[in-house]
């Protein structure tokens, strides 16, 4: 029973395709699978990914038509971090979103990664991150997440050269991806709000299981705890990180346009899933039944801020109706939802694709 990593973040979009066009034109993204939401089948629920889908590289937005602006709070996610190769290929990144008309913040150094931020067209925080230098600069590698690390107090948010990081871009115009700045590898990490820290890390530090890599604070908040988990040495693609914040203060998360809904960790298999099913009911929680996606097997339960965490399997993946070439072409449905392919599809607004 081992958590294998993310597997896929699903967020809300209020126009389904400006998403396709954002995603797939702006940050080349495939489009991995069409589809409705299985459990309000008369709207939208995209894939985004690498070629095949695999778990860690999707991103998946429920369309909801004219939803009005979500806002992050306690019980909300705050960004999602997208992984980058290297300090150049993030700056490659800044000038062509800068370019593109988006306001970029960044680079900032995060002492374990380097990073930038942006919105996409609905208000969602989206963060790259470089895969490096990583969680040892400050700690031996069998110590990661064992003592307060204290951020280095040139990146905080008040000793910054502003001026000089606004100025910090790629020298280049860079009108077309290239290889080396694809976002192949998928998710860096997914940071969320939470209301206290130690409860926070009871449930993925010690009831899932998941390895703390760093206790530190938000080096734009210092008055804030940021702690990190994730799988093995705390990979790119394993790591939920939170924000420790005063509810009164903060309030609570707003679902709506720009916010997430929930994450899926990985499980290897159905078997796992189970078990780990009746461990979540035996610690009190409240957990759904096993959920049959197609692509994966679900069951949800929520963290102690009550933020919907998902825990769906490796497989079978998004190759089970389509070839890996025409993935996102057209619409799948479900079996159980065939028969009323018709009535469904006069339901959504056809997407036109590149």
């Amino acid at each position: 029973m081992t958590i294998l990593g993310i597997h896929h973040m699903t967020a809300i979009s209020a126009d389904a395709q400006r998403t396709v066009d954002f995603y797939v034109e702006v940050l080349g993204q495939r489009l991995v699978k069409q589809t409705v939401n299985f459990d309000a089948p008369d709207s939208y629920h995209l894939y985004f990914g690498d070629q095949s889908g695999r778990p860690g590289t999707v991103l998946t937005f429920f369309e909801w038509p004219g939803a009005g602006r979500g806002r992050p709070g306690v019980g909300g996610t705050h960004h999602v971090a997208l992984e980058t190769d290297s300090y150049d290929t993030l700056l490659m990144w800044k000038r062509r979103l800068t370019d593109l008309g988006l306001a970029v913040d960044g680079p900032f150094d995060r002492h374990y990664f380097t990073s930038i931020y942006f919105r996409d067209p609905d208000g969602l925080i989206i963060e790259i991150a470089t895969r490096g230098p990583g969680w040892t600069v400050d700690e031996e590698p069998d110590a990661i997440g064992m003592a307060f690390r204290a951020p280095p107090a040139e990146m905080l948010v008040n000793n910054r050269d502003a001026a000089r990081i606004i100025a910090t871009t790629w020298p280049e115009p860079v009108p077309q991806i290239t290889p080396g700045m694809a976002l192949r590898h998928g998710m860096h990490h997914l940071t969320a709000i939470g209301s206290n820290i130690d409860r926070t890390h009871a449930f993925f530090g010690e009831l899932l299981g998941m390895r703390r890599v760093k206790m530190t604070s938000n080096f734009d908040d210092p008055d804030s705890a940021h702690w990190y988990w994730g799988v093995g040495d705390g990979r790119p693609g394993t790591l939920i990180t939170y924000f420790e914040r005063d509810p009164h203060k903060t309030g609570r998360a707003v679902m709506g346009a720009g916010q997430m809904h929930h994450f899926a960790l990985t499980v290897a298999n159905e078997d796992t899933q189970l078990e780990w099913r009746e461990k979540l009911l035996g610690a009190g929680l409240r957990v759904s039944q096993v959920m049959d996606r197609v692509y994966f097997k679900s069951i949800y339960t929520s963290d102690p801020d009550g933020h919907i965490i998902e825990l769906a399997t490796a497989g079978p993946g998004f190759l089970v109706d389509e070839d890996v070439d025409t993935t996102g072409t057209v619409l799948q449905l479900p079996p159980w939802l065939e028969a009323r392919r018709t009535q469904i599809a006069a339901s959504l607004t056809p997407l036109r694709r590149s």
